[in-house]
């Protein structure tokens, strides 16, 4: 199944390099803290990016039943960001490494423009599914976070709408529970990781079961807003340093 998937990417990847003078199918490493620039949109990307939409959903926008995330209208830069990440395994599944471990980091920052170019509608989030008392520690730790424990709220980051900040920060509704569920718990074991500093790896290693299964069930339940795009700027300042993240004004620095 892997190599079949492998294959929608390939033979179009290498007229592709090709006319882009590079000439060798080897992926070049990226050094950690250079910063992601957006990639132009191919008018032929489409087709070559098949094999993404095999898991993602038609055109990458996923749904709510499953347990793959949607990455149409993704931030760009977040999305080449973690295509990176896969293929250097600081994230893990065997899955994406094995489809794009040989894509140059041009190619992948392609792909990423690709999926952050589609502007499609959301669909309605599913009946909540954790009782009232789950949701509302949920929403509390999203919008106020946990000062005594050195938690930072979510929207801090993600924006107040919580459709996420271009071109880094990813917005975190209309992502199936499951999804969530996994990827807090990930950050808290190490198996997903970012640039140093890391910062969802500090606060993923604060949240207690409890508090993870309320984070998402409270997202997971949100309908979102503005169809979903990522706002331009963050108005206000992170929480602190993450890697990955550039040219966003950090509290007390």
């Amino acid at each position: 199944m892997i190599d079949r998937l492998r294959s929608l990417l390939r033979p179009l990847v290498v007229p592709l390099w090709l006319a882009a003078g590079l000439g060798a199918a080897v992926a070049q490493p990226a050094a950690p803290s250079a910063p992601v620039a957006p990639a132009t949109v191919s008018s032929g990307m489409a087709p070559r990016v098949l094999a993404c939409v095999t898991c993602h959903g038609k055109e990458g926008r996923a749904t709510q039943e499953g347990y793959f995330p949607r990455i149409a209208g993704k931030p760009a830069g977040y999305l080449a960001n973690q295509l990176l990440n896969f293929r250097e395994g600081r994230r893990s599944y065997p899955q994406m490494t094995s489809l794009i471990e040989h894509l140059t980091d041009d190619y992948l920052r392609e792909m990423a423009a690709h999926f952050a170019a589609l502007d499609l509608p959301y669909p309605p989030p599913p009946a909540p599914q954790a009782p009232p008392a789950t949701l509302e520690r949920g929403r509390l730790l999203v919008q106020q976070g946990d000062a005594a424990r050195n938690i930072p709220a979510c929207v801090q980051c993600h924006g107040p709408a919580m459709t996420g900040v271009n071109p880094f920060i990813p917005g975190l509704l209309g992502l199936p529970r499951d999804y969530l569920n996994s990827q807090l718990g990930a950050w808290k074991t190490g198996q997903r990781r970012a640039h140093a500093p890391d910062c969802m790896a500090d606060i993923a290693r604060q949240l207690t079961p409890d508090d993870v299964s309320a984070v998402s069930a409270w997202l997971a339940a949100q309908p979102v807003p503005g169809g979903g795009k990522p706002a331009a700027s963050l108005a206000g300042t992170m929480p602190m340093r993450c890697g990955g993240v550039d040219g966003v004004p950090v509290a007390g620095r």
